[in-house]
């Protein structure tokens, strides 16, 4: 039986200036698993989410993202189908987390009724009349998954998800991954090693100089 794919990469090559951030990487992503991008840093974890992302363009080779062609395919289209969540997340510091998250919902044609649920969720329900300059790097990141959650992503990219989390939220933080590949959506995710949990047992990928050295097939 065929396998059911989210993300293909056939000799792709992502430039920067003419240097190759991205050089002949070949990769395959089954739907509704979770990955996670190891390498050291520069290796072009962060590089690799972003072209799936639709935030970098393809230099050359081929590849599709949730059924987009990169190359030839509409990346706004892909962009709407994928929620990407880096280190810093785009909020508005000034307004409170539910003033954030209507503003999300709201250029997503979300329904509003979903915020209160994504953000109890996360572990923010006491927290949505908090300005978001008052949150804590964790909470920041929470709200980002809760942008997520509204999103309703089928891909989702999450670039060291894991960095400002203390023990308490990295186990809240497997669950909620958890739930979202039962779901049906499919994770990727970076870090500088591999996922050490007992409840997720995710597909490693690694990274060395701008290539796919393991985890590809």
């Amino acid at each position: 039986m065929a396998k059911d794919l989210v993300v293909t990469l056939h000799d792709a090559v992502v430039l920067s200036s003419g240097f190759p951030l991205l050089s002949g990487v070949e990769l395959e992503i089954e739907a509704q698993t979770l990955s996670v991008v190891t390498g050291a840093n520069g290796a072009g974890k962060t590089s690799l989410l972003r072209l799936l992302a639709g935030l970098v363009s393809l230099s050359s080779g081929e590849g599709t993202v949730a059924g987009i062609d990169l190359v030839n395919g509409d990346l706004r289209q892909l962009r709407r189908r994928v929620g990407w969540l880096g280190h810093e997340g785009s909020f508005y510091n000034d307004l409170s987390v539910r003033e954030n998250l209507v503003f999300a919902a709201s250029a997503l044609e979300r329904p509003l009724d979903d915020i209160d649920a994504a953000a109890h969720r996360v572990g923010l329900g006491s927290r949505l009349e908090t300005t978001t300059k008052a949150l804590s790097a964790g909470q920041r990141r929470r709200l980002g998954l809760a942008w997520l959650l509204l999103r309703r992503a089928e891909l989702w990219l999450l670039d060291e998800p894991y960095a400002s989390l203390d023990d308490q939220g990295r186990v809240f933080f497997d669950a909620l991954l958890a739930d979202v590949v039962d779901a049906g959506a499919s994770v990727v995710l970076s870090a500088h090693d591999p996922l050490r949990s007992a409840t997720l047992h995710p597909r490693e990928i690694v990274v060395r100089g701008g290539r796919v050295a393991g985890g590809a097939s």
